[in-house]
């Protein structure tokens, strides 16, 4: 059975940072693409940053590029996304989410973590 398991949200302050990480089990983690993703209330669903499967390319929203670091571990199963100089904008539920074939079709989900940035 396939689970992705987030964890590291929380309400902070502007201008503080946070580490979201997530762990896998059931597949072979270091064959997918993984990518976090957040919603907003009331906003659609935005892809916020990409690793793939080697951790050699990342990609970023424009929104929190040069804030916000996407890593991961294959070793432990891991993907991380490291958030700094947040802002009350990036509140949202954040997910992790596995793409096996790198095509932007994820196909894995985890249950998501809110993250909360007070002004």
């Amino acid at each position: 059975q396939v689970q992705l398991v987030e964890s590291g949200g929380g309400l902070v302050q502007a201008g503080d940072s946070l580490r979201l990480s997530c762990a896998a089990s059931g597949l072979s983690f270091s064959r997918y693409t993984a990518g976090w993703f957040r919603q907003a209330p009331g906003k659609e669903r935005e892809l916020v940053a990409t690793i793939n499967w080697t951790g050699s390319s990342t990609s970023y929203a424009g929104s929190v590029k040069g804030r916000f670091t996407i890593s991961r571990d294959n070793a432990k199963n891991t993907v991380s996304l490291q958030m700094n100089s947040l802002k009350p904008e990036d509140t949202a539920v954040y997910y992790c989410a596995l793409d096996y074939n790198a095509n932007g079709l994820f196909n894995y989900w985890g249950q998501g973590t809110q993250v909360t940035v007070s002004s």
